[in-house]
């Protein structure tokens, strides 16, 4: 049996079966949206290269009248970014492709395409979390933290982005298969673990979703405070155990404070290869169907794969602010 890149599905199916993996992650790639990012294209490297620009000084001194002021150069720094394969299969029977009553294979697929999303956004969170950009909610090391986050601490961090010129975010890649863009309200993202809402809710003049008016919210959002909009999933795992003696704040064994990575992030922060495109995920569906290694057709499989990567292009234009988080009574 002659088997394609996609197995027994065309180029037209896998499309369609792309898109329909992707229509089912969309939810779950909070941190896709705010990227600068990059289709795969195809038979290239497993390297991307990513540019960022040094700020010119500033032009203080008065131009003298007939003298040309002496050129700069831009300075510039290339960053790479290395991609790694990720992928799985599902094994299908032919007694239950043949007797099961609902479309089995459609629905591996679309249960694929969640874990597919999951899988990229946690690797992706790997690398932002790792942000030499570190704040501490007490404490100058993740050993001491045992504070929740509060507003003054939200302040003390978009203070220091503003200080270093991190922009607010003013544009997203869009949650649909398709890699447009568009225009959202100036404003910094924080993403967070679901444990840390009520927290954030909490903060001095937090504004919740449904109080927006003409904003649209982002999947995931819960509201916003003082120009920052938090996201929250539950991909986003703290530090189990890390920080000072719990008081009252969450623990997984009961005795030290769990540590929760508040990502702050600024426009042009980080770089992703995008979950967009042709070849930026490929799905393969093999129906059970005889061959030399299954003389009776017993096994089929519907399986992914992805070229992805992540990399931080200013650490300083994104921050982290690890904090405990409240138990409730």
């Amino acid at each position: 049996m002659a088997i394609t890149e996609y197995g027994d599905i065309s180029r037209t199916t896998a499309g369609y079966y792309a898109a329909e993996l992707l229509a089912r992650g969309m939810p779950f790639l909070n941190i896709e949206k705010f990227a600068q990012s990059k289709p795969l294209p195809a038979h290239k490297s497993t390297s991307m290269i990513f540019t960022r620009y040094t700020s010119l000084p500033l032009a203080t001194t008065p131009l003298t009248e007939g003298v040309t002021p002496v050129s700069k150069k831009v300075s510039s720094e290339n960053v790479t970014m290395t991609l790694a394969q990720y992928g799985d299969v599902l094994g299908i029977s032919d007694v239950v492709a043949d007797t099961h009553e609902d479309p089995v294979l459609k629905e591996m697929a679309v249960l694929i395409g969640e874990q597919a999303a999951k899988t990229i956004e946690t690797v992706r969170y790997g690398v932002l979390k790792a942000c030499s950009n570190v704040f501490f909610a007490n404490g100058t090391a993740r050993s001491a933290v045992n504070s929740v986050l509060t507003i003054g601490k939200q302040r003390k961090v978009t203070r220091a982005l503003k200080r270093q010129n991190a922009d607010f975010i003013t544009s997203i890649i869009k949650s649909t298969p398709s890699f447009n863009t568009e225009s959202v309200p100036p404003s910094f993202i924080c993403l967070c673990h679901t444990d840390c809402e009520t927290d954030v809710r909490s903060l001095t003049g937090f504004i919740d979703v449904k109080d927006y008016g003409s904003t649209s919210p982002y999947e995931n959002e819960i509201g916003s405070c003082e120009g920052v909009r938090y996201l929250t999933s539950n991909i986003y795992e703290p530090y189990a155990d890390a920080g000072g003696a719990k008081g009252s704040t969450i623990s997984t064994t009961g005795t030290s404070s769990d540590v929760y990575p508040y990502i702050f992030i600024g426009r042009n922060s980080y770089a992703i290869s995008a979950l967009r495109g042709e070849y930026a995920i490929t799905p393969v569906v093999m129906n059970p169907t005889p061959s030399k290694s299954d003389p009776l057709g017993q096994r089929g499989s519907v399986a992914w794969k992805t070229m992805q990567g992540a990399v931080i292009l200013n650490d300083l234009w994104m921050a982290v602010e690890e904090a405990a988080v409240n138990e409730l009574s």
